[in-house]
């Protein structure tokens, strides 16, 4: 019987249709929380919610878009109204716009900013606010990368996202401590997900440049989130984890 030990714990996470925040939904629901997931497809978002609760786990389902203030905010009260508290928020979505620097259309900024940081800041504060006012803590997670570490060539702007979320995490250290509540972020290498197993020669490539000899799995990326949310971790806070095979170590790019 698997170990229950987010029993008692509620959480949002948000981008988690597929990928890494599915994974992450689907371990958190596992091991006991319950799970307010949230995706902008509602097909996606649907389909992820029945996979998790036919397996046992508790999971809700509140599809819209992640960088909405007012859809934030009711994606929180909806967690709380359904599950009684809210605990944990994982603020996964993000999106990705591949473009060369010197044509990057503003519209493009603009979204990636929106969703990337935008949303991710709102989601926080929100929850932080509601952990504030519950009194009993609770943990936040950001969804960096690699990205904001090591240069790639057509992701400045995503880049600066992510860089931007770790800071985030550090800067949100000094107001959410004394509320006993932590936020980290975790930076993902190459992962294999539905997305980027579109590329047949991705994973190639990456087993390649990894040195650990394959790319990630969203299953790594998860057991990493799920070690920062665990409340046995709640001393760790303001502090960015790469998981990328050792690939940062080194840097080979993909050419």
């Amino acid at each position: 019987m698997t170990e229950k030990k987010f029993e008692g714990q509620n959480a949002i996470v948000t981008g988690a249709g597929q990928g890494i925040g599915f994974e992450i939904a689907r371990k958190l629901a596992s091991f006991g929380a319950k799970v307010m997931l949230n995706d902008i497809d509602p097909s996606l978002n649907e389909g992820a919610v029945e996979k998790i609760r036919s397996e046992g786990g508790v999971c809700s389902s509140c599809p819209g878009d992640a960088s909405d203030p007012d859809f934030i905010q009711n994606l929180v009260w909806e967690a709380v109204l359904q599950f009684g508290s809210l605990t944990l928020a994982v603020a996964n979505a993000g999106i990705t716009l591949f473009g060369d620097f010197f044509s990057y259309a503003p519209q493009s900024l603009a979204r990636v900013l929106q969703l990337n940081l935008s949303g991710s800041f709102l989601l926080a504060q929100a929850a932080a606010v509601q952990m504030k006012k519950q009194g009993s803590g609770g943990s936040i997670l950001f969804m960096s990368s690699v990205t904001g570490h090591q240069a790639h060539k057509h992701l400045a702007a995503y880049g600066m996202t992510k860089a931007g979320l770790e800071m985030l995490a550090r800067a949100l250290v000094i107001e959410l401590a004394p509320c006993h509540i932590s936020v980290n972020a975790i930076a993902p290498g190459a992962t294999l997900t539905e997305r980027t197993r579109q590329d047949p020669e991705y994973e190639r490539i990456w087993t390649e440049l990894t040195p650990t000899g394959r790319p990630s799995y969203v299953e790594d990326i998860a057991h990493a989130a799920l070690f920062l949310l665990d409340p046995a971790s709640r001393q760790i806070t303001g502090q960015s984890l790469v998981i990328d095979g050792g690939w940062s170590a080194l840097s080979p790019y993909p050419y």
